[in-house]
């Protein structure tokens, strides 16, 4: 039935037959070509051979850059009442994007990672110029305080870990010292995300979760925010086939961003977006 078609032709047709699709509304295309890697692997199925590619330079995840335009700001020292509106400020691609990607890169304890997957960064912005940076990202395929708190199967986590995302990075530039100011980017974050990310990506997302090194840091803006702490992380890191390896254990925080957040993500699938 589908003599002729190349593999990626093959992963459209069948994610079209089996309703595969993803909470974006895209086929699960990446999925469906790595089962039937697996499968051919098994000797279950017989593929069509793979087409040759032309050899690309492969794209580093981090970034080296140090400009103008991530020069360290005057201090800013003053309350939030006088610092007066902050807002977030969606970045897209361009040079605002290298800009925020070189922030990032200098001044994040973690540096900067390309993210996979749905993403969305913002800069917080303020009358005074920008003041820091906010990524958020993929859920944690796999976490156990978490997947215990929300307590859905393995079925209903792959069918819904899309509904989580992560806030993978937030900084505020070393120059700026504004008591309390990160409890209120926080608090802003939580109002907009939902919209802001189906504005982007075409569905509301009902969890927010994050990772904070104790050894480092305690959470406190984010308890201030309305997070809530489940518990630590294994620190046992991702598995990647012929790789393996820890990190340090991390709080995990969450914020529900629905009332009904968790009956939506123990759904199979998840109601339709408003």
């Amino acid at each position: 039935m589908c003599a002729g078609l190349s593999r990626r032709e093959l992963a459209l047709t069948l994610c079209e037959h089996w309703g595969w699709i993803a909470a974006t509304g895209g086929p699960q295309l990446r999925a469906c070509e790595k089962l039937l890697d697996k499968l051919e692997r098994e000797e279950m199925v017989v593929l069509p051979a793979k087409r040759s590619q032309p050899q690309r330079k492969p794209r580093s995840t981090t970034l080296d850059v140090a400009t103008s335009e991530t020069a360290p700001g005057p201090p800013l020292e003053l309350s939030l009442r006088a610092l007066g509106r902050v807002w977030l400020e969606r970045v897209a691609d361009g040079e605002k994007a290298a800009q925020w990607k070189g922030l990032v890169q200098q001044y994040h304890p973690l540096g900067f990672k390309r993210s996979f997957g749905c993403s969305l960064r913002y800069f917080v912005a303020s009358e005074r110029g920008h003041l820091g940076c906010v990524l958020l990202a993929s859920g944690a395929r796999a976490l156990r305080c978490r997947d215990d708190w929300i307590g859905w199967s393995a079925q209903q986590r792959l069918s819904n870990l899309p509904y989580v995302i992560n806030n993978s990075r937030f900084l505020l530039f070393p120059w700026v010292r504004v008591p309390h100011l990160a409890s209120h980017v926080l608090g802003r974050l939580a109002r907009q995300i939902q919209d802001d990310w189906h504005s982007r990506w075409n569905y509301r997302p009902v969890l927010m979760e994050t990772f904070v090194d104790p050894e480092h840091y305690d959470g406190t803006c984010y308890r201030a925010a309305g997070w809530q702490l489940l518990g630590k992380s294994s620190g046992a890191g991702l598995k990647l086939r012929g790789h393996r390896y820890r990190t340090t254990q991390k709080l995990v925080f969450v914020r529900p961003l629905a009332r009904d957040f968790r009956s939506q993500l123990l759904s199979i699938p998840p109601g339709p977006s408003e």
